[in-house]
């Protein structure tokens, strides 16, 4: 069996998928959106996640032997059909996201060398990632560890070269609130959301933390924390070096940035390094979430047994890794991203309400969980709330396709199911109720 892992890596494990290519790629865009309001909306979203994060450390905390984070919640509280369709939506969401990171990896080695095919450096990093996932999730998680110590470290060094520039910046001119702002404040929170996503990746190695639940809960709760801080540091030091109207959607804010306040061109270089460190970290962190996610729905009885090949001496879901490594180099060459993002946007918040909703629902039942979230009940219906606002502000395309695949696995789900039946099933749901009214 492989060594526990301690907390401090189960952390880097949570911090490797949460500070992804989103801070180097989405930050600017939040700025040109929102600008002053963006630190309100980093701030906002942030607290929101921390609520996420207590929510999910509690459950962890329940159960720590399952490997399916907010999909073994769901299908613990409310059973398979509603965790069926939970753990499809969050496992492509996770899946697919693996090639959307690996991609921002070959964009930034082609533009630092200035050659090749960014989409053949993504697919040669996947398979690397592969690899170093097969070999464990303890080499996974201490690998995850030094990226993050470095990609930490890079932040805060392009943080630092913001701040000795304030003496020479008219900063009144900088931090201002552009055109529409009230629009794109709400427009910009449904961006950042998906930039702390991450979290739930401890959620599915809670056994191999030390400490158990306890301890990958603390993981999960420090790497939000940890994330925010950064976050908000990286939107101030960005319009510190650049004003609100200089921003535009781009891929390299933080390069633009330092080239509009003229940063020595070493700096460019380190930064250009920490993307490719976040991105890595971030694509490590999503095969191995996804795969141990789909290992999990296999255990459940909910995909076939293929799924379910585990090596117990590197406790590594072998063919989840595989199948998850697969998508994403296969969706590397997707013709619609679009498509793909909004089914992946639509899995990850439908996975934090049912999370909530799966917090209420154990506590009605008296369970004793090692880690409680604080607040409650009034914390996770703060969330609960929160999110139902970030669907209703979600594109309506992005709606339509998340629903529409929300309707399609309830009727096959149901279809499969009715079909191993004798008979179809025939739940008289409001019985319960009269049966109660009549006994009070």
């Amino acid at each position: 069996m492989s060594k526990k892992i301690n907390v401090a890596y189960a952390t880097a494990v949570s911090l490797g998928a949460i500070i992804g290519s989103g801070i180097f790629v989405l930050s600017g865009t939040v700025i040109s959106l929102a600008g002053i309001l963006s630190l309100v909306a980093f701030a906002f979203v942030g607290f929101v996640s921390l609520i996420l994060a207590f929510e999910l450390g509690e459950l962890t905390s329940l159960f720590p032997e399952l490997k399916g984070s907010s999909y073994s919640f769901a299908y613990e509280a409310f059973g398979s059909h509603i965790g069926f369709v939970t753990g499809i939506l969050l496992y492509f969401s996770y899946a697919s996201s693996i090639s959307a990171i690996a991609l921002g990896f070959g964009a930034y080695l082609s533009s630092i060398l200035g050659l090749g095919n960014p989409i053949v450096f993504a697919i040669l990093l996947i398979l690397v990632l592969t690899v170093l996932n097969l070999m464990g999730v303890e080499k996974a998680a201490e690998a995850d560890f030094y990226l993050v110590l470095l990609k930490v470290a890079i932040l805060i060094i392009f943080s630092a070269f913001a701040i000795l520039t304030i003496g020479r910046t008219n900063l009144p001119s900088h931090f201002t609130v552009p055109p529409n702002a009230s629009y794109g404040f709400f427009e910009s929170m449904q961006g950042i959301i998906f930039a702390y996503s991450g979290f739930q990746s401890v959620s599915t190695i809670a056994s191999d933390v030390e400490g158990g639940g306890k301890g990958a809960a603390k993981a999960i709760v420090y790497s939000v924390v940890i994330s925010l801080v950064l976050y908000v540091l990286v939107d101030v030091s960005l319009m510190i070096l650049a004003p609100v109207t200089a921003y535009k959607i781009s891929a390299d804010p933080l390069s633009f940035a330092l080239s509009y306040a003229k940063a020595p061109s070493s700096l460019f270089l380190v930064v250009g390094v920490g993307a490719l460190i976040a991105t890595t970290s971030a694509t490590l962190a999503m095969i191995l979430t996804s795969s141990r996610m789909l290992y999990q729905i296999g255990a459940d009885g909910l995909l076939p047994k293929f799924v379910t090949k585990y090596d117990k001496s590197r406790d590594v879901a072998v063919n989840g890794v595989l199948i998850s490594s697969l998508i994403g180099v296969a969706t590397l060459f997707a013709g619609n991203v679009y498509v793909i993002a909004a089914i992946s946007n639509f899995g990850l918040l439908f996975s934090y309400l049912v999370t909530s909703l799966a917090v209420m629902h154990f506590r009605r039942k008296n369970a004793n969980p090692q880690f409680k979230t604080p607040g409650y009940p009034y914390l996770p219906a703060f969330s609960v709330i929160a999110i139902v606002l970030f669907f209703i502000g979600m594109p309506q395309e992005a709606l339509l396709i998340g629903a529409v695949t929300t309707i399609v696995l309830l009727i096959a789900y149901s279809v499969i199911r009715e079909g191993m039946r004798e008979s179809p099933e025939k739940v008289r749901i409001f019985e319960y109720f009269r049966t109660r009214d009549r006994k009070s």
